[in-house]
């Protein structure tokens, strides 16, 4: 009979236990509803890029385009041979959602001219990393292996000093007639004063402004012997999680002419505000 007595004493003891492990919000136990954003859960995935999807490179550049940049397309007497030249020719990528380009080039009476375009799609796979975070990563070592330099404080400082009228176009002061610095002078030997091969600064290779997220330029010059010198332009721009490329090079058709940088550069930037619209829209 007194082992039954101790029946009431377990089943209370055993609801006491059971009350304290499960413990509800509202007397501030632990539950399974923990929101997402509470400190301790796993922090949220990072947000994806803006674009999931390429452009048709081939297409992209308008055929108005191609005959500012590739002036001897339109000496291209056969007519299927002028319509392949339109067409390009689309790069080789293993993964077309990822990478895609397309290349045009043309030989014409005065120069020879080559465009690309290309186009690159940005994807993190790490949830901490965004898309966008991912292409600014991408562009920033694509922009250091252009090797930009740094802008001279010198050609700035003879620049100004020039559209001043400080000095005269030889960059010294001009001397007395009759002197003696006047007379050891190159210009008044009549021996003629080297030929300057510096780069205005306006057109040096540099980080541009308003174009995508983030932009650069650069412009090289290079020699093939006995051939004539080649310039190619690069403008690469972000926007978002894409990175646009463009090369533009052209190469003249007799030894000597050096094409002219401005005259590039300016056909590429060109080019680079229209695709940059492009994808905004």
């Amino acid at each position: 009979m007194q082992r039954k007595a101790y029946a009431p004493v377990i089943a209370a003891l055993l609801a006491v236990l059971l009350a304290g492990c499960t413990g509800s919000s509202d007397d501030g136990g632990p539950t399974d509803d923990s929101n997402p954003g509470d400190p301790g859960t796993a922090s949220a995935a990072a947000e994806p890029g803006r674009y999931r999807t390429l452009p048709e490179p081939c297409t992209a550049v308008g055929r108005g385009t191609l005959d500012e940049l590739l002036p001897g397309i339109r000496q291209i007497g056969d007519g299927d041979q002028r319509e392949k030249a339109y067409e390009g020719e689309a790069t080789v990528t293993f993964d077309t959602d990822r990478k895609v380009g397309c290349q045009w080039k043309v030989d014409g009476a005065q120069a020879t001219d080559h465009l690309l375009v290309d186009f690159e799609r940005a994807v993190s796979y790490d949830s901490a990393v965004s898309d966008d975070s991912q292409a600014e990563r991408l562009f920033a070592e694509k922009e250091v292996a252009a090797h930009l330099p740094e802008p001279t404080a010198t050609e700035s400082a003879a620049t100004e000093s020039a559209t001043a009228g400080d000095t005269p176009a030889g960059g010294a002061s001009a001397a007395p007639s009759g002197s003696p610095a006047a007379v050891s002078s190159p210009s008044a030997t009549g021996s003629p004063s080297p030929p300057t091969s510096a780069t205005p600064t306006e057109l040096q290779p540099r980080v541009l402004e308003d174009l995508g997220d983030e932009a650069f330029l650069d412009d090289e010059l290079s020699s093939s012997g006995s051939t004539a010198e080649q310039r190619t332009v690069t403008v690469a721009f972000r926007t978002s999680n894409v990175i646009v490329t463009i090369e533009y090079a052209e190469q003249p058709a007799t030894v000597g002419v050096v094409p002219d940088s401005k005259e590039l550069q300016d056909r590429a930037l060109k080019l680079a505000a229209r695709l940059a619209e492009s994808l905004s829209d």
